[in-house]
């Protein structure tokens, strides 16, 4: 897989009438030839709809006009290529809005790559698809299941595909399907023999797509949202699938709440919203918050409270240790928000849990995530000096973002910090972590790689950002599971000796010494 994820555009209009969509397509094809927007991809349902393409015959439609009327079917003469197709509920239709410069120039290619993602998809649910050599389209057997048919100008694609999810199928019997006398026409759910839902079905699709074209998902121009508001469309807010979290099992968030509230303890993993909380807490495990759930730094990704904190407890240390102890952890992380209220920064608090879980659970090892302490190196050396196996510091974004993301930090502040980890304990593995997401193009990502790399971080961490609650900043993108995997694998070859990425890879996500 190459290094180029190409940002694209996601409209899933649900279900809506023909004409306006497109209408839609065009104005985006104009757009795109323009070079005023990225690629896009119309996901909707229609009403029953019959479509003739360049090739088309009107005697390919088999009902009469006052049938078709009187039914409330709509008839469009359109610039794709191919013969008569019919739409209506319970089909998903796509229409990518692609430039091919960035395709090979080659058409043949975009059909086979959507055919591959069909078959893919449909693979997922258990049924076996597959090509016909000179039918653009996907068959199951003998019978059809999905259409293609596009229209090119200045080698930008239009319309797209069909694909038949739970359609009343005796429907097409009002055309000669894509103009081939005597063929039959099927459905996913005809296949699989159950009912089956457009959403789900749709899910799928979109990761197909975004694996095959190497997409990341982003957030509507105000170009596009304007073309929205003029066809009287609009697109629903998208939330991939592969965001989806399995909930805990019942009693599991309560129980691990539980003690962690005997000990009057905090975790990242509530104060920070982390997707994974319930995984984590099912494995008895979690990423303990001290010196409070205050923070003195205004980063605008982080759900953690900003404010003025109160003074370190002096008990704190004890209650992590008899804690720790308590969930038989093997592995502890002990993080903390930021306190540039404090001299030290709170190093003097990291080094006093580190000391206090040597004496109450010697077989248990440590991992510090700390703040760069306004970056002190004598702060740094306390904590240092206690000798935990892993101290991280996250570098969090990519430096061109820092005054937007979070302005009270320093991206060379924080390599520092890394960097003198290294320079006081060699034997100790640093580690950082990386939000994607939030605008910045791969090759930067890639570069911070380097950059830590560079000082000497041993693991690193990448996960999609999410917005936790309004107020703070919006999402840019969504990065697709496979390009979470090119992620990995350019970190592996730059080096670093473990590497966790994935859409919900949070600092502390299967954290190991």
């Amino acid at each position: 897989m190459v290094g180029s994820f190409r940002p694209t555009y996601l409209l899933d209009l649900g279900k809506a009438d023909y004409k306006p969509v497109w209408q839609l397509q065009k104005n985006l094809q104009d757009l795109r030839i323009r070079g005023q927007v990225a690629d896009s991809l119309i996901l909707v349902e229609h009403p029953p709809t019959i479509t003739l393409g360049k090739a088309s015959s009107r005697e390919h439609i088999l009902a009469s006009e006052e049938w078709l009327a009187a039914h409330e079917f709509q008839v469009f003469q359109i610039e794709r290529g191919g013969d008569v197709t019919f739409h209506g509920p319970g089909q998903l239709v796509g229409y990518p809005i692609l430039d091919l410069n960035k395709y090979n120039k080659d058409v043949h290619l975009l059909v086979n790559k959507l055919e591959e993602m069909l078959i893919n998809t449909l693979s997922a649910f258990g049924v076996q698809a597959e090509r016909r050599v000179g039918f653009p389209g996907v068959w199951v057997g003998e019978k059809k299941i999905a259409s293609i048919g596009l229209g090119v100008n200045h080698w930008v694609t239009i319309h797209g595909f069909a694909l038949n999810v739970n359609p009343d199928l005796s429907q097409f019997k009002t055309i000669v399907p894509c103009g081939l006398p005597g063929v039959q026409m099927t459905s996913l759910a005809e296949e699989l023999n159950r009912s089956i839902s457009i959403s789900e079905v749709k899910n799928r699709v979109i990761e197909e797509m975004c694996a095959l074209f190497q997409w990341e998902i982003r957030s509507l121009s105000q170009d596009v949202e304007r073309l929205l508001v003029v066809d009287g469309l609009k697109a629903q807010a998208f939330r991939p699938s592969w965001l989806t979290v399995q909930a805990p099992s019942s009693g599991v968030m309560e129980e691990m709440e539980g003690v962690l509230a005997k000990g009057r303890l905090h975790t990242v993993c509530e104060g920070a919203r982390c997707p994974n909380a319930g995984e984590c807490f099912a494995l008895g495990t979690a990423s303990f918050m001290i010196l409070g759930d205050v923070c003195t730094r205004g980063c605008r990704f982080c759900a953690v409270s900003k404010g003025i904190p109160c003074p370190p407890d002096q008990a704190e240390a004890e209650a992590v240790a008899e804690t720790v102890k308590t969930l038989k952890l093997k592995h502890a992380v002990i993080t903390s928000v930021t306190r540039d209220d404090l001299p030290d920064g709170g190093a003097g608090e990291f080094a006093r849990v580190v000391r206090a879980l040597r004496h109450k659970t010697p077989q248990t090892s440590i991992e510090l995530l700390i703040p760069d302490l306004a970056g002190s190196e004598q702060a740094l050396e306390t904590i240092v000096a206690a000798k935990p196996e892993v101290i991280g510091h996250n570098i969090e974004t990519v430096p061109e973002l820092y005054p937007r993301v979070q302005p009270g930090a320093n991206y060379e502040r924080s390599l520092k910090v890394l960097a003198d980890v290294k320079r006081l304990a060699p034997a100790i593995k640093t580690k950082s972590g990386l939000m994607v997401g939030l605008g910045e193009k791969t090759q930067e990502v890639c570069r911070v790689m380097e950059d830590l790399r560079a000082v000497g971080c041993d693991y690193l961490t990448i996960g999609q950002y999410l917005q936790p609650t309004p107020k703070h900043l919006p999402v840019k993108g969504f990065i697709p599971p496979g390009m979470f995997a090119w992620y990995r694998e350019q970190a592996l070859e730059r080096g670093f000796k473990k590497v966790e990425c994935g859409p919900l890879v949070r600092s502390s996500y299967h954290a190991q010494p």
